[in-house]
């Protein structure tokens, strides 16, 4: 009974290993600049599902070896008592081992959120930033585009000091905006 148990939490150990390798390769995956990040997410869920369901198979091995190990109930020889703390020991381990892979699948998903949402607040930032400079030609053009005079109104200068206005303004936001990395 020994050796199967042995050999089943020794598999705990196996799979729980791959199920690491799993989560570092998503973790290495989460900073690439041109990651899918909806795979990222698809195989983080994924990943934190085979770790519950791990757990759910461990989870009932540590009661098994903790009723073997019981001295009341005398169901080992003293003389085996080692060797089923050893298991008992192992399932303890591979138990903590799959918890703690759980929370970093956990933690992996909401880091790709958090880029998920830094992304977006750039993307805001740069798409401000440029309605910012169209609302300049906006604004100018509305003014001059009244039905009531003003200075330059009917006359050539007035055109150009209009031209003059919206490039001088929209280059200047520019200059602004990409100084401070809004756009």
């Amino acid at each position: 009974m020994h050796g199967l148990l042995d050999f089943l939490v020794d598999g705990y150990f196996e799979a729980v290993e791959a199920l690491d390798e799993q989560v570092e390769e998503l973790e290495s995956q989460l900073f690439e600049p041109r990651s899918d990040q909806e795979a990222v997410q698809r195989r983080s869920f994924d990943l934190r599902k085979s770790l519950v369901l791990m757990r759910r198979v461990i989870l009932p091995m540590r009661e098994v070896v903790n009723t073997l190990l019981r001295r009341d109930v005398h169901l080992l020889p003293n003389d085996m008592a080692p060797y089923f703390q050893d298991v008992y020991d192992h399932v303890l381990r591979a138990m903590e081992w799959t918890e703690s892979l759980r929370d970093l699948a956990t933690s992996v998903l909401e880091a790709n959120l958090a880029i998920q949402g830094n992304r977006l607040n750039v993307i805001t930032k740069k798409v401000t930033g440029y309605a910012a400079i169209i609302a300049v030609p906006t604004a100018i053009t509305g003014f001059y585009g009244q039905n009531v005079p003003y200075p330059g109104f009917s006359e050539v200068g007035g055109f150009y000091s209009s031209i003059a206005l919206i490039v001088g303004l929209s280059a200047l936001l520019y200059l602004l905006f990409k100084r401070n990395d809004w756009i």
